[in-house]
């Protein structure tokens, strides 16, 4: 069993407390500042413990005041007793953290390229001829499958790749977590069987938690899924579907081979399960990477892609690419959902894409990448760290360091430093076994401060 955090033992400690009525409802908990004081924890220690505790429903932050204990307080129980949402918190928790930068911190655990990649492309430009041409359909719901002149350029830009699809067969979403979201709500229902990577994308896990999937993790390779243990999984548990990052993997920056890929589509075929590649890093590889999609044209794959990453996370413009029929269930979900994606936001992105300017964005944004991998490798060197592989270009590293086997003890001591760092347990299905694992944005890794705080825990580790 992982050793908790600090963290996690001063939201442990006040839960107690509240359970044997030694703070009661309406009583404030101590200041940050007094806890500082008092403990000689960090502010973003506290500051995490007070935030775990109010997404528990045991105390609420009343603005400018301070944090009080509810009335209600919920019974402690088993965890198998827990509804969904309590079962997704430590994703949430997570993602609240990769949401709310702080400028004081170095953040490596961000799974956001630097800003600064993506400024150059103006979008204000778009802005203004989008508002000049659009009239009045700006002022509409648009199609429930998305704008037509966006995905006929999405059918273009997958030829690129060597899908080969009509705009028909090409539904736009919020990003790709509405589109995961989607595909979740069609194909599975509470305690189905579903294949993962593990360790695999988090807020993926979430979804899953809170649909009240059951989640079967197949170990990653460099070279991707472990085969064996896929085509074990699908033979003895008949999952629907298989959700999967071929290239850039996150969390281990890995992509899968071809002859890895041609083996995963016989399994999946074999047993009638569904393969969901999600590619959101798509342009920041090569147009030659191997895609599940392009060996498989789509018949028993879907295809997810987006341009959070590549133009702005602000316009949440993503899509899903698969059959005709799959398509169409999708985009009757989503107009249940959603009614309709954002018109607005589609034709400033369909307007990007119209211009020929995008193409130079992804060659700049590749060329970024692969300085930015070569030279977080060769910091990760320097450092002494075990690397899990060694990408050309990828956002992400995967690596561990010597002396350090609990990555969560790690996140803690760097953020005690002002470095805030992804600790890998949160990336595996299981997350009671402790890891040593992180994962590591190329784009942050030249921050002296990170390789000053690995060299201050490694140093610490070795003291008897």
């Amino acid at each position: 069993m992982a050793k908790p955090t600090l963290t996690e033992q001063i939201a442990a400690e006040i839960t107690r407390q509240i359970h044997e009525g030694l703070l009661k409802a309406g009583d404030r908990l101590p200041s940050l500042r007094q806890s500082m004081k008092l403990h000689g924890h960090s502010k973003n220690t506290v500051v995490t413990a007070y935030e775990m505790l109010a997404s528990q429903g045991l105390v609420e932050a009343r603005h400018g005041q301070g944090f009080f204990v509810l009335d209600v307080v919920p019974p402690a129980g088993d965890d198998n007793d827990l509804q969904p949402y309590d079962r997704a918190l430590d994703t949430i928790w997570m993602m609240r953290q990769q949401f709310v930068r702080d400028p004081g911190h170095s953040h490596l655990g961000e799974g956001f390229p630097p800003v600064a990649w993506l400024s150059g492309l103006r979008l204000d430009r778009y802005h203004r001829q989008v508002v000049r041409d659009a009239g009045l359909t700006l002022y509409r719901y648009g199609s429930r499958l998305g704008n037509m002149g966006l995905r006929q350029r999405l059918a273009r830009r997958l030829a690129d790749h060597a899908i080969q699809c009509t705009p028909r067969q090409v539904l736009t979403t919020f990003g790709a977590n509405h589109a995961l979201d989607i595909i979740i709500r069609r194909y599975l229902k509470p305690g189905d069987p579903v294949l993962v990577d593990d360790p695999g994308y988090y807020p993926l896990f979430g979804k899953l938690l809170m649909h009240g999937a059951r989640m079967l993790g197949v170990p990653r390779q460099p070279d991707g899924p472990d085969l064996g243990v896929l085509e074990q999984l699908a033979r003895t548990h008949r999952p629907r579907v298989f959700f999967v990052q071929t290239s850039a993997h996150n969390p281990t920056g890995s992509d899968i081979s071809r002859a890895r890929a041609e083996q995963i589509l016989r399994i999946a075929s074999k047993y009638g399960v569904l393969v969901v590649e999600n590619d959101a890093l798509a342009d920041y590889k090569p147009a030659s990477t191997v895609r599940l999609s392009a060996l498989d044209q789509l018949r028993n794959t879907l295809y997810v892609g987006t341009f959070s990453k590549s133009v702005s996370a602000a316009l949440r413009v993503g899509y899903i690419a698969g059959s005709l029929e799959r398509v169409e269930e999708l985009a009757d979900i989503k107009m249940l959902v959603h009614t309709t994606g954002s018109e607005y936001a589609e034709r400033v992105l369909d307007a990007l894409l119209t211009s020929g300017q995008f193409p130079r964005q992804a060659q700049r944004l590749q060329a970024r990448l692969r300085l930015a991998t070569r030279r977080g490798l060769e910091t990760l060197d320097r450092l002494g760290a075990e690397v899990f592989c060694r990408p050309e270009q990828s956002l992400y590293l995967w690596a561990r360091f010597p002396m350090l086997e609990d990555a969560n003890q790690l996140t803690e001591h760097c953020l005690r430093q002002g470095v805030v760092l992804a600790p890998g347990p949160i990336f595996f299905v299981d997350r009671s076994v402790p890891q040593p694992w992180t994962r590591l944005n190329v784009g942050y890794l030249d921050d002296p401060a990170f390789a000053a705080s690995i060299r201050h825990a490694v140093q610490a580790a070795r003291r008897p």
